[in-house]
């Protein structure tokens, strides 16, 4: 579950927040994380996501200290693969965030 304070957000944040919410709920790939469901409380939103286990891509790429290129191969397709099905559904990645075009 991701929880994010509301309180101290101004509202360039709370919109990013929207976006991501609009922009998951539009999403359906095997390589992109599911949104389940959401809490939207005056203090709180929780957003009740898909269960991810396996750590972050760098963390695991430091810890085994040698990426083969077929390991850098599969994970560069999954990448791709999500990317691809996002731009065919006019939703495009930008440097750290996402953003809807219409």
């Amino acid at each position: 579950m991701k929880i994010i304070k509301k309180k101290n957000l101004n509202a360039e944040e709370l919109a990013t927040i929207n976006d991501e919410v609009e922009i998951l709920n539009k999403t359906d790939h095997p390589n992109i994380v599911k949104l389940y469901e959401i809490f939207d409380t005056p203090t709180y939103l929780y957003m009740v996501l898909e269960l991810l286990t396996g750590g972050e891509l760098f963390e695991r790429i430091v810890e085994k200290e040698h990426f083969s290129e077929k390991e850098a191969a599969v994970c560069i397709k999954q990448v791709t693969l999500a990317v691809k099905y996002m731009h065919e559904i006019n939703i495009v990645h930008r440097s750290g965030s996402f953003g809807l075009v219409f």
